[in-house]
């Protein structure tokens, strides 16, 4: 029998294998589950009580392809916010959300115009594992932007494929998914040499829109419900060679790319027949991440130093926002039709270096276990906006005219240079034959933006006088854990541990919200404030974490803090010189506080049968206002239960929320969105048609099984909608099935 353990219960195996449970006369047969070395990117730097882990083979399993199916099929909770293109864990998103990949740190990179980043740009079928961090805890030895939680990402290594006594190995999957009429494909292949390993991977997925449940179809107005037709092609590229000293010396060497280009036909009241653009509008996005990575492991347990992990990389992101078509009107007012097109580009270069070093030793009744790490990153920003307006060639143009609005051919922030060091240490102390366990840890950073002038921000239309200062900031990030375990090999619940941990994090400001500059004289203004101070948490989580995986699961209540939130503001009224709007930016204004408490868990309760479940409750307030948090999700709960064999196997689910009517009646743009309440049930199964010749599996799931109508409340936007309601829907039925071929 082949079922999975739910990741909650990974992290509790603290780097050893759980034993397999006894098939005969017993609960079921889990597969082996074991907590990669800590040594890897991923592991040490999240580990604790709040991560959960997800594996490759539970991903397959529950044909986890994105962030949102994350969310609806493994993780209460969690959401994926498709208009920022971010992820909220506990209520946050946006930059107060780390992501990394392979230990590389990536940046939430957005410009003034546009507040949608590309943290998502990864390929899920080149992962190995996923460690989802709840909470500011990571701060201590992640640094800045892990407030709400972090998501650390492994891509495979060559021994991931390789199976013992073998020399080579591969994987192939392919399939469709019917939320966006897709077609994807992978493959993956790895091969020995002596000591020297070789990996190389490849995917596509190329599909439509996601789908609603939105039926009007209505060209140009604000009544139309169905999504705007779109077309998206992504692949990505993986390839890793590992060379083996010996068992104790591990160099890598490390090369990806990833690329998406999404093609949209806007028919909402985008292209009304009044005003704004034709029929025959586009927009679109495109993101491109690419990396180079030499990496050094080092394990020796009992030695001088018993683990150490060191990369050096360097990475690449761009972002463009695109849009072209013809204006119902021209930009004069009179006329023939004019052409509009835009090229909205990010781009930052990144290098660094990050790494630790373990250390295991004993002074007298205490053993400890001592981790130093650094990390160091320099960076360069770069943003600059290309387009035409059919304008004519001579300003100034009328004010309030088209042609006044005219912000193009610039860049709306100067190249930014960015530096950032960081440093931590914890050491986890244990005593009373280690039942008790005591962590304390702490992190220095030091960060740095600094402008540099170009020719394109300096002639802006915003009519910058002078750069603005640097902005740099140092903060302090400390952590204590209680560890004790009450039951240790229990016959029925086999571990009981109580824990409780108070930490400290911060959110360093994004180069957009301290030198964004975007508008002109005669219209608006959006402008950055280069005296922004870092956003911080003040947290607790107390809890219990139990058994294993036949029995087993983890408690968590939390309680944190917020200071000096960056959000935007009006900071003058409308007035001669700007009358659009006056001038709006972001500044330090909110407190806020978020607890909530999580549940995870499972149950094997007869031979080749498992339960397991996930729930999380928030409840967020602006301590300034008094207000609800509109980025706080509903109550949610994800509840399963699965049968297999080592042939067959399936499995019913539900992912249940509860109505979010906690919401604010304005936050800084407008009022957040009140969400029914919804049930929606998955059914899924797996079947190997020849398992003593060849390992290949056909999969079959059915998600919104009886085709509800339901929303995501922080995929849903803040203020007044531009569409009707179920525009915002999420999809209904849908039908995913892979075939994969493993040898």
């Amino acid at each position: 029998m082949v079922l999975l353990a739910s990741p909650a219960l990974a992290q509790q195996s603290r780097s050893q294998p759980a034993p397999a449970v006894e098939a005969a006369g017993g609960p079921v047969v889990l597969d082996q589950i074991t907590v990669e070395g800590e040594s890897q990117a991923g592991g040490a730097l999240v580990a604790g009580p709040t991560t959960t882990r997800t594996t490759r083979q539970e991903l397959d399993r529950q044909q986890v392809q994105s962030i949102s199916d994350l969310a609806n099929r493994v993780e209460a909770g969690i959401s994926f916010n498709r208009q920022t293109n971010s992820i909220n864990i506990r209520g946050l998103d946006g930059a107060r959300v780390l992501t990394t990949i392979d230990g590389i740190r990536q940046p939430f990179l957005t410009d003034t115009r546009i507040n949608r980043s590309s943290t998502n740009a990864f390929d899920f079928d080149a992962l190995s594992t996923l460690d989802l961090l709840r909470g500011g805890s990571g701060a201590a030895t992640l640094g800045s932007g892990a407030l709400g939680g972090a998501l650390a990402v492994r891509t495979l290594d060559p021994k991931d494929l390789i199976r013992e006594g073998k020399s080579f190995g591969a994987l192939a999957k392919t399939g469709y998914d019917s939320t966006d009429e897709a077609w994807f494909g992978s493959a993956a292949v790895a091969s020995r040499l002596q000591n020297t390993y070789f990996l190389l991977q490849g995917s596509f997925r190329d599909g439509h829109e996601t789908d609603n449940k939105g039926s009007n179809k209505s060209v140009g107005t604000a009544a139309r419900t169905a999504p705007n037709p779109a077309d998206f092609t992504q692949y990505g590229f993986l390839a890793k060679v590992h060379h083996y000293i010996d068992d104790v010396h591990r160099f890598g060497l490390t090369g990806e790319l990833f690329k998406r280009d999404d093609r949209v036909r806007p028919l909402d009241a985008t292209v009304a027949t009044t005003t704004a653009f034709r029929p025959g509008y586009r927009t679109g996005e495109d993101v491109e991440r690419k990396r180079v990575s030499l990496s050094y492991d080092y394990k020796l347990p009992g030695g001088f130093i018993d683990e150490a992990s060191a990369n050096l990389y360097w990475q690449n992101i761009k972002r463009n926002a695109l849009a072209w078509g013809n204006r119902v009107a021209t930009p004069r007012g009179t006329g023939p039709l004019g052409w509009y097109s835009r090229d909205n580009e990010s781009e930052q270069d990144a290098f660094g270096f990050n790494g630790h070093i373990i250390k295991n030793f004993s002074t007298g009744a205490f053993t400890h276990r001592v981790m130093i790490g650094t990390e160091l990153q320099a960076t360069e920003l770069k943003q600059y906006s290309s387009g035409v307006d059919s304008c004519p060639p001579s300003p100034p143009y009328p004010t309030g005219s088209a042609c006044a609005n005219l912000h193009t051919n610039q860049a709306d922030q100067p190249k930014v240079d960015g530096r950032m060091v960081g440093i931590f240490v914890q050491d986890e102390i244990g005593m009373l034959d280690n039942r008790l366990r005591i962590t304390p840890g702490v992190r220095f950073d030091w960060y740095e933006e600094a402008p540099q002038n170009t020719p394109a921000y300096t002639n802006g239309g915003s009519a910058p006088v002078g750069l603005p200062p640097s902005s740099s900031d140092s903060a302090w990030s400390p952590r204590i854990r209680l560890e004790y375990d009450i039951v240790k090999n229990a016959p029925f619940v086999k571990d009981i541990t109580a824990f409780a941990q108070w930490s400290k994090g911060f959110r360093a400001p994004t180069a957009s919200e301290l030198y964004g500059r975007f508008g002109g004289p005669g219209t608006y203004l959006r402008i950055g404030d280069p005296y922004l101070r870092p956003e911080t948490s003040n947290g607790i989580d107390l809890g219990v974490r139990f058994g294993d995986r036949a029995l087993g699961g983890s408690i968590t209540y939390f309680h944190t803090n917020y200071r000096n939130f960056i959000e935007t503001v009006q900071i003058a009224p409308p007035d001669r010189f700007y009358p659009q709007g006056g001038i709006q930016g972001p500044r330090n204004v909110a407190k806020a506080e978020i607890q909530g408490v999580e549940i995870n868990g499972q149950y094997a309760f007869a031979a080749n049968w498992l339960v397991r479940g996930s729930f999380a409750y928030y409840r967020g307030i602006n301590k300034d206002t008094n207000t609800y948090l509109n980025s706080i999700p509903p109550m949610q709960g994800i509840v399963a239960v699965a049968y297999g064999t080592d042939r067959w196997g399936a499995e019913v689910s539900t992912k249940l929320a509860a109505p979010r009517d906690n919401v604010a009646a304005t936050t800084g743009t407008g009022q957040g969105f009140r969400a029914p309440g919804y049930a929606i049930f998955n059914a899924s199964a797996w079947w190997k048609p020849m398992p003593q010749v060849a390992d290949l599996e056909l999969q079959l799931g059915v998600y919104n099984i009886f085709d509800r109508k339901y929303w995501d409340a922080v995929n849903v936007p803040t203020g007044a909608l531009a569409q009707a309601r179920d525009y915002y829907s999420e999809p209904g039925r849908t039908v995913k099935a892979t075939l994969k071929y493993q040898f």
